[in-house]
């Protein structure tokens, strides 16, 4: 289109590195794909919590959360999904920019979406960290009721029923929440992530 000719970025005084210098660790993505149930909201809160506690600038983005704001206008169709996900790239993109640690948890179930964010924020800014739960024990916890509704059809394209989950093939970090406590997944967390935020705590 002829009108984004017009489009010219307005380049900075202020850099991602000097906001990386005032908050004294550098600024990435800690990006949670899972199931639903898996435990990704849970292990994304556990860790920013001890991250705060810490010094460390952060921001968590939450799958329900996002869904009711900026992209309410979304269905769950798979197109849907995937403008979801390239959505929240731009944004945590932009976290990452202002220096600050984003956390973000969501299904994502698709490679090609979770590349993608990888891709604009860049390898040395993202860390995907695969929650890895097996959807029986998902629907044991059914903590928020949608695996029955799906069962029932009164969801469609619901990711480990309906709809496909692709699960990562080399993930950062394997969090095996069936297998470890979220504290134990937190504290293992933030052992694997140190050195990427630069850290001397």
């Amino acid at each position: 289109m002829k009108e984004k000719l017009h489009i010219i970025p307005h380049k900075h005084i202020v850099s991602k590195a000097n906001r990386n210098m005032l908050f004294n660790h550098q600024s990435l993505v800690i990006w949670f794909t899972g199931l639903s149930g898996s435990g990704k909201s849970t292990l994304a809160n556990g860790l920013e919590n001890l991250l705060h506690t810490k010094g460390i600038a952060t921001y968590i983005l939450d799958g329900d959360n996002v869904r009711v704001g900026l992209n309410k206008d979304l269905d769950f169709s798979e197109s849907g999904r995937v403008e979801n996900i390239r959505r929240i790239g731009e944004v945590a993109n932009l976290f990452v920019d202002s220096g600050v640690v984003v956390l973000s948890a969501f299904v994502s179930p698709f490679k090609n979406d979770r590349q993608t964010v990888k891709s604009l924020v860049g390898a040395d800014n993202f860390v995907e960290v695969f929650v890895d739960c097996p959807i029986e024990v998902c629907e044991q916890r059914d903590v928020k009721g949608l695996y029955k509704k799906a069962r029932n059809g009164e969801i469609s394209n619901f990711t480990g029923i309906s709809s496909p989950f692709e699960t990562p093939d080399n993930a950062d970090i394997r969090i095996p929440t069936n297998e470890m406590s979220i504290e134990e997944g937190v504290q293992l967390l933030y052992e694997k992530i140190k050195t990427k935020l630069d850290l001397n705590k």
